[in-house]
């Protein structure tokens, strides 16, 4: 949460000639509602399928660079499908997360004491993370744009 996923995902489609997709704001669009009231009025589980369905059809229907919401990995089918693609994983740690974001936005896994909810997120998810991922590039300290280079470098990809 707030690594940097689509502004780096853009940055990087942009650099190399491709285009950039979402699958958070895929989400957005076909239920008309943001992801935070989605999990208010429907919870979690509905709508971690929502999420396993997007990154399905945006891995079937994109060709180019794809941007995928943290909890996308939690799915077993998800991580299998994914294996098959160089997979960045951009890491922060909650110092970071905390300047970046503050915390205080809509984040509906971060309602209540959003550090340690944070910390217990990524303790979580950091195995699947790393599971699914080709890299690790860390964001901690650099610009978009230097993370986007850092991306490009660890893929050992060249600038359109």
């Amino acid at each position: 949460m707030g690594v940097g996923k689509t502004t780096v995902g853009a940055l990087l489609a942009e650099r190399l000639g491709l285009p950039h997709r979402d699958t958070d704001a895929d989400i957005v669009a076909a239920q008309g509602r943001e992801i935070a009231d989605i999990f208010v009025d429907e919870g979690e589980e509905y709508f971690r399928g929502l999420e396993r369905e997007a990154v399905r059809a945006a891995v079937a229907e994109h060709t180019g660079v794809l941007a995928l919401g943290g909890g996308a990995v939690l799915d077993a089918s998800t991580r299998e499908l994914l294996s098959a693609y160089p997979v960045v994983y951009l890491s922060m740690d909650v110092e970071e997360a905390v300047r970046r974001t503050g915390l205080g936005q809509a984040r509906p896994l971060l309602a209540v004491n959003p550090r340690k909810q944070w910390r217990e997120l990524m303790e979580a998810r950091r195995t699947l993370y790393t599971e699914v991922a080709r890299v690790v590039v860390a964001t901690d300290g650099r610009t978009p744009e230097e993370v986007a280079q850092a991306v490009l470098d660890a893929l050992e990809l060249k600038d359109a």
